[in-house]
């Protein structure tokens, strides 16, 4: 008798369950709505393309199909290990990504902390736009932009050098300078952007906090590092979690334009050799399994990442 009526409990506390998740549902249904055209979004251009990724475990021909193409395993894989560039492709590849995370990632935060301590006025409304401003430039112009100013013949930098006796230096020729060119150019891109999020969070510090130090004599250093530091952290180690889960990424349609067969010894990463291999050379299955390889790389830098983060700091993704 007593089983009957636990069962019938929890047949009741189920049903209330279900009617409680429906009312919510329901209740919030303009919310849904909202977000139905992102969702269908991804599900259309993000989800059911992953289906494609088997033909990297065939040898795909257009006019078989996916279904019809022969299967041939981890053929194209053992190929690309194999191969005299994968080192070059892994070793350009981490090496533009590694470095513009030592360069990047930390001055949004000194920014957003300069930014913090200067008070309201014309001054840091200028500052703001300056730096926020190349964001919303194309990266198209961005690219024409780098070209044009470090041409050997006409580029105002290599005006500027000459004039102060340098000497004109062919940089966009030159493999030794393709990653400095990328890197500092995100950087002026992408910095001030970058740091509105650290602003933002610094925003809602509470200012009793900062008088109680400055009353203890505490200088603007010390505040900005026992008390604005920790509140931003958090959104830190956010950040640098989602970094490293581009890390075999890297900035695809810049390096291609920037790209020329002068500095492809520096300048061929991952993502553009499986644009050349795929779209140019039509090696579909070839270049399905190395840009496979590279997403599988880069969630599993996300997972141990994420992982580490969530064991020392307790703050994560998920």
């Amino acid at each position: 008798m007593a089983e009957v009526v636990s069962s019938n409990q929890v047949s009741h506390n189920d049903e209330v369950y279900q009617k409680s998740r429906w009312q919510k549902i329901k209740d919030s249904k303009y919310l849904y709505l909202f977000a139905f055209p992102a969702f269908l979004y991804f599900l259309v251009f993000a989800y059911f393309p992953m289906y494609g990724v088997v033909i990297a475990f065939k040898d795909y021909m257009p006019s078989l199909g996916i279904l019809g193409s022969p299967w041939v395993g981890f053929k194209h894989f053992q190929r690309f290990f194999n191969s005299y560039y994968f080192w070059d492709l892994i070793g350009n590849t981490l090496g533009i990504n590694v470095y513009s995370l030592i360069v990047g990632f930390p001055l949004p935060i000194i920014l957003a902390l300069a930014l913090n301590e200067i008070k309201d006025g014309w001054f840091k409304k200028f500052t703001q736009t300056a730096t926020y401003a190349p964001n919303f430039i194309s990266v198209v112009v961005i690219s024409g932009m780098i070209i044009s100013f470090l041409s050997p013949s006409t580029g105002i930098i290599n005006h500027f050098l000459d004039w102060i006796g340098v000497g004109r230096i062919a940089f966009m020729q030159d493999p030794r300078w393709f990653k400095t060119i990328y890197v500092l150019s995100g950087v002026w891109q992408g910095t001030g952007w970058s740091s509105v999020i650290y602003f933002a969070t610094l925003s809602g510090v509470d200012e009793q906090l900062h008088e109680a130090a400055t009353i203890d004599g505490a200088t603007k250093l010390q505040r900005n590092w026992y008390i604005n530091l920790p509140t931003i952290a958090p959104t830190m180690i956010i950040l640098l979690i989602m970094n490293f889960g581009s890390l075999m990424a890297g900035g695809f349609e810049k390096i291609l334009l920037l790209q020329n067969p002068l500095n492809m010894e520096s300048s061929n990463v991952i993502a553009t050799f499986v644009y050349q291999s795929g779209l140019l050379d039509a090696q579909y299955s070839f270049a399905a399994a190395v840009g496979l390889f590279q997403s599988v790389i880069n969630a599993a830098l996300l997972i141990v990442v994420n992982f580490i983060a969530r064991r020392v700091g307790e703050t994560s993704l998920f």
